[in-house]
């Protein structure tokens, strides 16, 4: 079984790397897109509790809350980043 793999990576590398980079991509869109929904819901949640008040939606939110939203931006854009960068190598080859 190892020798049929090491056979097939000798014989389209390219592939291969395209598709460890479309197995980051899709993760990384995938965190990218779950963040953005759960920020849409807590500042529709905000506004529909605080309608009168003028404060921001950064300024209502715990600052826990703020890091892991930052954390996942970056893990994600991390990810699109490295899948960007597998696809550009493999082109290469």
């Amino acid at each position: 079984m190892s020798l049929q793999l090491f056979s097939l990576f000798a014989a389209h590398p390219a592939k291969l790397i395209n598709l460890l980079a479309l197995l980051f991509a899709c993760p990384g869109g995938w965190v990218l897109h779950a963040t953005r929904r759960r920020e849409q819901r807590a500042r529709a949640c905000l506004e529909a509790r605080s309608s009168q008040s003028n404060e921001r939606f950064e300024a209502l939110l715990d600052l826990a809350t703020q890091r892991m939203n930052r954390f996942f931006y970056r893990f994600g854009f991390a990810c699109l980043g490295l899948a960007l960068l597998m696809s550009w190598i493999s082109t290469q080859l």
